[in-house]
Formats: structure tokens, sequence, C-alpha cells
């Protein structure tokens, strides 16, 4: 790294996971960032904690299999390059499967502290309301970018995308009838870390009917075209058809009850801290009115009296036209120097969002030390993420982790778990070579 790098200051704006992920590679790096966050003196309609990195709509970084899943192998991509999200999520796990699920309080927490330590990171409450006008900077403001910020993005970059996602309700745990309930994972993969609530066939009905005859909180506001399928509520889910969600989030599948059956359909509990005093309604998204929400729920046998700690919410996403206006290592193409990270780029996810922020800061101090930005290697996953939200498109639409964004195997492989593990040895072994040549550029 040049002797240059002392009079650098990267303004990182955002301190969502994207912009605390990039915060904390610049810093570590030797390169004085300065964190702006509207909180704690402003929040969004969807966050309400002060800390940094708050997760909303779910406790779950989905799964943790390397070689078995796409999000897996970009969770350990992003291990190999020291990532403060993982770490964080690593020590404030909660049990659940094979997933990383983690206590939200726990992971904030240990986030922003790691940030506020560092000597090489200055913290500001402020609101930005435009790109900086010179200088290095990466704008992780994220799908709930203020009003006025996302303004003048729009007037400078034209385009109006948006999506709607959903947050699910979250129950006291001494409030759930477990004579109504059975521990246990789908296929026994895991140690029991879920509870599930069984119902029969009448049950089952009487939910769905309850949730196609409930009253949502936004009626007009969007169709389905707007919502994102990964947060799809379970009302909208339920209006596809009478089994949709029995072959969904509420299948029995690979479930088994105490006495060796498999229910008629399955709702899924996730522990939401260490503690074990809270649980999520897994998959159960939801934008119906909280007396709705409480008043549908409750025919569940198992939540018949459950506390709602968090009812379920709804917000809108603003995500850019990222193919028009970001190059692959996503700065813009009419100034290198201002980068996007998040899901303001496209990128939809948790581990994603955090992944885009990493590259992001890896391109940067990279730029910073006069070498050039990573090219987009679509072998591994944080680059194949980086590739799509640079790549033109008709209908571009945010994009999750998934093999189908990777090339394919040098040799066709049949069997799909040898495929898996074929991405994934292969990911990882490009992802070593890559961190090291990165490290020594900016030794």
């Amino acid at each position: 790294m040049p002797k240059e790098k002392d009079d650098v200051i990267v303004r990182v704006i955002g301190a969502g996971l994207a912009g605390c992920e990039a915060a904390h590679f610049l810093a570590k790096h030797g390169i004085k960032v300065r964190l702006s966050d509207i909180k704690p003196k402003k929040f969004t309609p969807a966050h309400s904690e002060r800390n940094f990195a708050e997760l909303v709509c779910s406790n779950s970084l989905k799964s943790n299999d390397v070689y078995g899943n796409a999000c897996g192998l970009l969770k350990e991509e992003m291990r190999l390059f020291g990532s403060l999200v993982i770490s964080a999520a690593d020590s404030a796990k909660v049990p659940a499967g094979g997933a990383l699920a983690v206590d939200r309080a726990a992971f904030s927490e240990k986030i922003t502290k790691t940030l506020l330590d560092d000597p090489n990171i200055e913290i500001v409450s402020e609101e930005a309301e435009d790109l900086p006008c010179e200088g290095y900077a990466i704008i992780a403001t994220g799908p709930l970018t203020t009003e006025k910020l996302a303004e003048k993005l729009s007037a400078r970059f034209g385009g109006n995308l948006y999506f709607y996602d959903a947050a699910a309700p979250i129950v006291s745990a001494s409030s759930i009838d477990t004579g109504h309930t059975f521990a246990a994972d789908r296929y026994g993969k895991g140690e029991g870390d879920y509870l599930n609530c069984p119902m029969n066939k009448e049950e089952y009905e009487a939910f769905v009917s309850a949730l196609l005859s409930a009253e949502r909180a936004v009626v007009r506001e969007f169709d389905k075209r707007d919502v994102f399928d990964g947060c799809m509520p379970v009302e909208v889910m339920a209006a596809r058809g009478p089994d949709t969600l029995r072959f969904g989030m509420l299948k029995p599948v690979g479930l088994y009850d105490k006495d060796g059956k498999r229910p008629y359909a399955v709702l899924q509990l996730r522990k939401e801290n260490c503690e074990g005093s809270a649980y999520n309604l897994v998959g159960c998204q939801t934008n119906l009115k909280f007396a709705e929400q409480k008043r549908v729920f409750s025919i569940v046998p198992a939540l018949k009296n459950a506390e709602f700690l968090r009812y379920g919410v709804m917000h809108r996403n603003t995500y850019l036209d990222s193919p028009k206006i970001l190059s692959e290592d996503y700065s813009l193409k009419e100034n290198g120097k201002i980068f996007f990270a998040g899901q303001i780029t496209g990128v939809e996810g948790y581990v994603e969002s955090a992944a885009s922020g990493l590259y992001a800061a890896v391109c940067c101090a990279l730029k910073i030390a006069g070498e050039k930005s990573l090219a987009a290697d679509v072998r591994t996953v944080m680059g194949a993420l980086a590739r799509h939200v640079c790549t033109e498109s008709a209908d571009f639409q945010p994009m999750n982790a998934n093999y189908g964004i990777l090339r394919p195997p040098e040799r066709e492989i049949r069997d799909k778990a040898a495929k898996k593990r074929a991405f994934a040895e292969r990911s990882l072994e490009i992802t070593k070579s890559l961190k090291d040549s990165v490290e020594k550029a900016l030794c």
C-alpha cells in the first residue's frame, strides 16, 4: 500500500451489513474510514435498534452448508477474506439445524463494538442527501435509502426500481403450547433445533381460509409483481392455491411427530435469541394488520395463546438499475471512486448484501493502492453476484446466491451432490488465491 493511503479517507455511507463490512475491511488494511448513518438520530420505517447491522426480516443467514448450498459457499468465501459479518454471526449463532441463525441483539452489538473500537474508523450520525463530490466513497444505504438521497439518485441515474419485502412475526417462548409441538429438524439434520407446530387437515384448511379473508395493512400500494419472491407474504402465497403452503413453508416432508407420524402440515418455529425466550415463525412473512395476525396465527394449535413480541411488517425496498451505471467492481462507470454496495445494487439477502460490501471494499482498497480492481470471476459466488449487477438485462431483478449464476464446472457432472461439491472446491481454491494476491497488494 503506498504512503498516499495516509491521506485518503473513504466515506462509507450506511451502517447496515454492507456498510459495516466495507468499513471493517478498509480499516483493517490501514485505510481511514468515515462511517456515517442516520442512527441513532433517525430510523427507517423497518429499523428500531440503535446498533448497526440490524437484522429486520429474519434472524437467519440461511444455509451453512459449504458444499451443498450456494449461500453456504458464499459465507465460506467471505470467511476467507476475514468477513466481520460472518465472524459476528458465528459468535452469535443460535441453534437452527443446518442454517446459520443468530441472536439479533448479540450480532448487531458485536459488529457495532468492533467498529467503535477501531481507531481507523470515525463514526458520525448524519443523513446523506447526495453523493460525495470528491474522493472515495462506498454508498451502502440499503433498500430503505432515505427519501432525499433516493430522489437525488433517481434524478441522476433515472429509473424507479423497487420491490416489497416482508418480515415474519416473533412470539414469546413461554406462550407457546408445547403440548402441541415437537422438536425436530427436517430430515434429521441438526439436533432438534426447530420447534414444530403440526396441523391436521381441518386445522390447516381453517388457517388458509383465515389468511385469505384477513385484512391487509397495505391493500392497493403493491401487487404480486412488486413482491420479491424470497420474501413473499404468506397470505399472498396462500392465494395461489389451497395446497401451496403445504408444499411450501408449511410442508411436513422430512418431519415426524412424537408418534412417528408425518403431520398434514407443519409451521416451524426457530429460536430468535440465545436464551430461547423468543421464536420466529419461519417463512411466515406477512402484511396482515396486527390484530389479524394474532387472530390468524392463533388458529395453529400450538399458538392459540401466543404472545406476539413483534408483528410481521412489510416495507418498500429501492434498488438501482445497476447494469446501466455500475462496473463489475460496484463502482460508478462515470466515477470509479464512488462505489455502491448492498441491496441497493440489486443483490438480495443479508449474506449477499454483506458480500457486496466486502467485495466493493476490496476493490476500493486496490484502487487506492494503485492496483487494478478485482475482475468479477463467475467461478466464485462473490464474483458472480458482482457480474450480475453489471450485466445488461431487459428486466433487471434482485438476485440471491445460487448455482445458476456460476459458470458450470469444466467437466460434465450428472450427480447433483457431486456437482455442488465441484462448484465449492473450485470456488474456494480461486478465492484463496484471490485473497493471497489482495493481501500482497495491500501489505
